[in-house]
């Protein structure tokens, strides 16, 4: 289903042409390693500056503990977890959740929010490392659309694999001619950006069943 789950998440304004000149193929590269720079560099890098703050995803859990039916009995995964803290305050606001992550990125990891470190490792989205129905909902915000399509599929597939069945994406997309320009001056990482329409019927045909949302600068 096509459905908002972020909607409590902060805007922030874009500049989507003052990214646009600045992105070169070097920065892209570099943007691409997930490393030091990408989190902690200079912005035209990526974050510019990756630190806690509340204000994220605090507003955005109780509309997927009510989506979900998330209880303390619940097992979460969330692919391209970065620094943890989606899981960090997850775990604050339903006590007692199991709440794990995995990233590409090896400097994410290291440097998670000690908190939740100890539920997070490197792993790709490919393959996700662990068994089959291992969690009530697997989380993957802005992650995916990294990889190739072929890969982007595998992952989509891994996903529902480990879920019993709740999975909930957002990806690169656009519904329009301005919005695709906006997409392409914007995008510093991702390998696969399609028409929503196209992803919906991509996700048909990896057999992505979960849910969706778009992101759109």
């Amino acid at each position: 289903m096509e459905i908002d789950l972020l909607r409590n998440y902060p805007k922030t304004k874009r500049n989507t042409q003052a990214r646009s000149e600045e992105k070169t193929p070097e920065v892209r590269a570099i943007a691409r390693q997930f490393g030091a720079e990408f989190f902690d560099g200079d912005r035209q890098y990526g974050y510019g500056g990756f630190s806690y703050q509340s204000r994220f995803w605090q507003p955005v859990i109780p509309d997927l503990k009510a989506q979900y039916g998330l209880t303390a009995d619940s097992k979460v995964l969330d692919v391209g977890c970065a620094k943890g803290f989606f899981l960090y305050d997850l775990e604050q606001i339903i006590p007692g959740i199991t709440a794990k992550g995995v990233d590409i990125s090896e400097y994410a990891i290291t440097n998670a929010k000690p908190e939740v470190a100890a539920n997070m490792q490197v792993a790709c989205a490919t393959d996700l490392p662990f068994e089959d129905d291992s969690f009530d909902l697997v989380m993957s915000v802005n992650t995916v659309h990294n990889l190739e399509k072929d890969a982007c599929g595998k992952a989509l597939q891994e996903i529902m694999r480990v879920s019993r069945g709740n999975a909930f994406i957002t990806v690169d997309a656009y519904r329009d001619d301005e919005e695709k320009a906006r997409m392409y001056e914007w995008n510093l990482t991702a390998k696969t950006i399609m028409h929503v329409d196209e992803w919906k019927a991509f996700f048909k045909e990896v057999g992505y069943t979960g849910d969706y949302y778009w992101f759109i600068p």
